[in-house]
């Protein structure tokens, strides 16, 4: 994007410049070669014509800038900052030079490509001082202002233009800086009277010009709440502006319901429907008008396209029941007269107002639930065969109760002797019906046999209606094909309840033979991302999620399906890549956002400057990106955990010297964002710290679709906890290396090294604070650890946190070497308890971990990934502090010891060290030993346990009955029947491929989990040899 608005920057200024034959002081013949060269990217001629013009104009500061600009896109930062200064240097001291836009603007593009905005703001800052009114120069400033997101001097910037010049957009460049100080600043709504001021002062003398003037001048207004003045606006000569008659009243109706006047606002919507009746939003409008209902208006956010006003209670309780049923008595006829006037099936807006018109007198509770189910099975029969019937009646499926949702049910079941016969509406209407099912909850009700049943018939369905797909495009959607991802939904609702493996690897197979057929379902892919994952195949998962091309603004809405899951995974490449992706596009975004800003504020598009605006705040606060932020060094900590210099190098650049880490003050004060689709999430794991399938079945009674809204409620505080507490581990580790660095006495007085107190005070002020994230004050944490080590507490006591917790005794341990404050103490009376606390700890839960945990192929919610955490997080930061102490033991290079110091090979410290180092390497030989076990099965022995899982001969319920008419449809695939493309792919799919790829990906998972416990071993051993 940067390339594009530079090239974009260059061909409007070259110009202008070529006009009087020069570029900035330089005759324009002489530079247009330079430009042309970077244009197509030939850098090194460019600076070798660039060398040339500064032999001819060594005190140019244009030559200067265009030398820095060129060696910047060759990637020679640090020498073209350098020659950047040298321009900026001429500028200042130089009074002879000229300093034009053209120069400035090269700087600015240098500077900021640099991340040194400030520099060109300066530059800029400088030219205006020394060049009183030059628009073009100040017209610079006020983009950098822009770039700076430095609302105030924005607007400051703007006006005084506007005084110099007069022109309207000048005005509103400072209209809308004032907007953003109040949307997005810190500035009070007091500064809307201003704005509204120079809006009524430029009017009198001038009038307005543009639409876009026109609309802004409306939501200064409508922000004060001066909806009377912004109609009178509206309705006057200004209101010609808005061309479109549409737009012009749709936001009439909205300045009359935000002022109260619902009457005369209804005629105005009622006006919008008869030119645009499938208009859900305005028809919605247009109701709550009728029924003086102002709950969608006052939760509506004022200038904010980028936050979608949530789903409201309407409430009309104020009305007369006459009243009430006549309003709507009106709206209903007014709704059949747009169904008679639309006169087709494909506007469906006037047949939800039917809908809507009964939810209404439901919520009131005047409603019949008979009529409302009459209404809904006339839906049906006109827009069932569509894919979006499901989730248009969702909202009115939520006032029936139960028992009249399975009336409904049940007369939908009833009418499928009427259904179309036209295959393809039979179809859809049919794939209706199952939706439905599912979105009543009956799918979590009925018996298993009668559930499996229902798989049973969607796959048939799929093989019957396949031959409809045989004439389409690769590219394009099959007919039906949302059925096996129904099915997939079936089946894993049938592992839930019967933990039977064979079928949530039944769903597997059946959703590999649909991307078989067609490569581009991302449903299927999704799905399988998911199953793979609860499986410990992340390889298989990552390899998927791939395969969705995932790019740009996607990034931040989708990755929630990949990210947590390779977060715990031990594929640390994979992890580093998608981190770098997503980060990457952040960064970038956030870095360039106001480059879009700036082209809105140049083509007078005011009302895109607020929302990119608004937009790069919402990407700044999403809580993925701040957690993303978080987890790339913690994974860059894990990568270089058995070196310690490695270590140290890292934690410099992270700069962990900070008192405290800057994301607690990030999200102290403003809310976190949440962006992901959550809708593209499969049932059973609806946001992505929960999984149904980890827990029981819960009976009849539960449907997690009736949770989903509870338990996005709760996730901002959960995340900002999480946030909170992953942001202090890496300061918690820097500070651990320095107190187990003093903690041998005698070696530090020897050394000469002086321990600052400082560093255990801010490490136990952390370990406070990491205490009370857990749920306890610091001592009553204290006491938990050891209860637990002890056996007077039980080891649910750490719940669902035990990797927090031992990362607590690490750190624990740690700043009790350098302070000594806690009373605790082995048998033998010495020191170091707190070593025999985290040794033990560490080796009860791993070693635990590994010895309950059967074979992957065949594990029903895995432990690999809490294993994976416990050896990579609490045993490495552990290792670390090892390897602090012994080296702080061991002599300096070839010093010799001082006469007075005191061997400490005996010492209880270093005894300590020792036990923990032995204790160390038994807990890493036992999950080597674990994973070796693993990976030398036999892959066709693994094979056969995934296979036999799901295929039985005779068996006529149980895991396998979908497989089986998948099979059938395979063995009978003619050419003739489904095309040469789909027989084709059926005939070269194999289930078999399939059962190996999944032993293989969970081979090569615990292959990289090996890897990192057999450095882990050597590492120790080493230490073992030094100490």
């Amino acid at each position: 994007m940067v390339n594009e608005l530079l090239l974009h920057t260059f061909q409007t200024l070259i110009p202008m410049a070529s006009k009087f034959g020069m570029a900035g002081g330089i005759p324009e013949r002489r530079v247009r070669p330079i430009w042309d060269a970077i244009d197509s990217r030939q850098f090194k001629n460019a600076l070798k014509l660039s060398a040339s013009l500064l032999s001819k104009y060594p005190n140019s500061p244009y030559a200067l800038a265009l030398k820095a600009l060129i060696l910047e896109r060759m990637g020679k930062s640090d020498e073209a900052l350098s020659v950047c200064l040298s321009a900026k240097e001429l500028l200042y001291t130089n009074d002879s030079v000229l300093m034009d836009e053209l120069t400035l603007s090269t700087l600015q593009i240098v500077f900021q490509r640099l991340d040194h905005l400030d520099l060109a703001t300066s530059c800029y800052e400088y030219a205006c001082g020394k060049f009183l009114n030059n628009l073009e120069i100040m017209m610079g400033l006020f983009n950098c202002y822009v770039r700076e997101y430095s609302f105030v001097k924005q607007q400051q910037t703007a006006i005084k233009m506007y005084k110099i010049v007069g022109e309207e957009r000048f005005l509103l460049w400072a209209v809308c800086s004032i907007q953003l100080q109040v949307l997005c600043g810190n500035g009070g709504e007091k500064l809307l009277l201003l704005a509204e001021g120079l809006l009524k002062k430029h009017i009198a003398s001038h009038s307005l010009h543009e639409p876009e003037a026109l609309i802004v001048y409306i939501s200064v207004l409508e922000q004060q709440a001066k909806y009377g003045d912004a109609l009178e606006v509206l309705s006057g000569k200004l209101g010609s502006l808005l061309v479109i008659e549409v737009d012009r009243l749709r936001i009439q109706g909205r300045l009359l319901a935000r002022a109260g006047d619902y009457a005369t606002a209804a005629n105005i919507y009622q006006k919008v429907l008869e030119s645009c009746p499938d208009d859900w939003e305005c028809f919605q409008h247009y109701l709550d008008c009728l029924l003086e209902d102002g709950s969608y208006w006052c939760n509506e956010p004022l200038n904010d396209s980028v936050h979608p006003p949530k789903d409201v209670e309407r409430n009309s309780s104020h009305l007369t029941d006459e009243v009430f049923i006549s309003r709507l008595s009106n709206a209903s006829a007014f709704a059949q007269k747009l169904q008679a006037e639309a006169g087709n099936d494909f506007i469906r807006c006037p047949y939800l107002a039917n809908l809507e018109i009964e939810r209404r007198k439901q919520l009131q509770g005047k409603g019949d639930d008979d009529k409302l189910i009459e209404v809904l099975m006339q839906y049906f029969f006109r827009f069932g065969h569509l894919a979006c019937f499901a989730s248009d009646i969702e909202g009115f499926l939520r006032v029936l109760p139960f028992g009249k949702k399975e009336e409904f049910l049940e007369k939908l079941i009833k009418s499928c002797d009427s259904l179309s016969a036209v295959p393809t509406k039979l179809l859809g209407q049919s794939i209706s019906l199952f939706k439905i099912e599912e979105l009543i909850g009956n799918m979590f009700k009925i018996p298993v046999v009668e559930l499996e049943n229902s798989a049973i018939r969607m796959a048939q369905m799929y093989c019957k209606n396949l031959p409809l797909s045989k004439d389409l495009d690769q590219q394009e959607s099959m007919h039906g094909e949302e059925l096996l991802s129904m099915a997939c939904n079936v089946l894993v609702q049938l592992f839930w309840r019967t933990r039977q493996l064979g079928y949530l690897l039944e769903a597997i197979m059946i959703l590999e033979l649909g991307l078989t057929i067609r490569r581009h379902v991302w449903q299927y892919k999704i799905l399988l991302v998911h199953l793979y994952s609860y499986l410990g195949a992340y390889s298989l998962s990552y390899e998927w999620y791939k395969s969705l091309e995932v790019k740009n603004i996607l990034l931040e809405s989708v990755s929630h399906h990949i990210l947590p899951q390779m977060l715990v995974s031990p594929l640390w490449v994979d992890l580093n890549d998608v981190l770098k992706d997503y980060l990457k596009f952040m960064d970038d975004h956030l870095k360039e956002s106001a480059d879009l800003t700036s082209l809105a504020y140049r083509h007078r598009n005011y009302s895109k400057v607020i929302e990119f605006v608004q937009f790069k705040e919402r990407l700044q606060h999403s809580n993925q990106y701040l957690m993303a932020r978080l987890e790339a060094p913690i994974l860059q900590l894990k990568l270089n955990a058995n070196n310690i210099e490695e270590e140290e190098c890292i934690l410099e650049s992270l700069k962990s010297r900070v008192h405290f880490p800057e994301f607690s003050s990030e999200i102290g004060g403003k809310s976190l964002t949440f962006n992901e689709d959550m809708q593209s999430r499969p049932w059973w794991t609806p946001i992505p710290d929960k999984n149904y399938l980890l827990e029981p079945f819960e009976g009849v009674s539960f449907c997690p679709r009736e949770n989903l809204q509870q338990q996005r409620k709760g996730r901002e505080a959960n995340v900002r906890t999480a946030i909170e507490k992953r942001s202090l581990v890496p300061r918690m580790i820097y500070l651990s290396i320095q107190c187990a660095s003093a903690s041998l006495k005698e070696n530090i007085e020897a050394n000469g090294s002086m321990y600052d107190p400082k560093i255990s005070s801010e490490l136990r002020f952390l370990l406070e604070r990491y205490a009370k994230i857990l749920g306890f004050p610091f001592n009553d944490a204290i006491q938990v650890v050891v209860g637990v080590l002890s056996g007077q507490k039980s080891s649910e006591a750490f719940n669902s946190d035990t990797v927090d917790w031992l990362n607590f005794a690490v750190f624990l341990n740690a700043w009790n070497l350098g302070s000594h404050e806690l009373g605790l103490s082995d048998e033998d009376g010495c020191r170091p308890g707190t070593w025999h606390i985290v040794n033990s700890l560490l080796e009860r839960y791993i070693v635990e971990k590994v010895r309950s945990m059967g074979p992957l192929i065949s594990s029903l919610g895995c432990d690999l990934p809490t294993l994976v955490q416990l050896v990579t997080e609490p045993l490495a930061w552990h290792g670390l502090i090892i390897q602090s102490c012994v080296r702080s033991a061991l002599p300096s290079g070839k010093r010799k010891k001082k006469s007075g110091s005191v061997d400490q090979s005996n010492s209880p410290v270093s005894n300590a060290i020792r036990d923990s180092i032995q204790s160390l390497c038994s807990i890493v030989e036992e999950v080597t030993k674990w994973l070796r076990v693993q990976i030398k099965k036999s892959e066709d022995e693994n094979v056969e346990i995934i296979l036999s899982s799901f295929q039985r001969k005779e068996q006529t319920v149980g895991p396998g009955q979908v497989f089986q008419v998948l099979q059938a449809l395979i063995s009978s695939a003619s050419d003739t029947e489904l095309g040469d493309r789909i027989s084709q792919t059926l005939k070269s799919w194999s289930h078999v491929d399939v059962a190996r790829k999944l032993v293989t990906g969970q081979r090569k998972v615990m292959s990289e989990f090996l890897q990192i416990c057999d450095s882990k071993f050597k590492l120790l051993q080493s230490l073992k040899q030094q100490i």
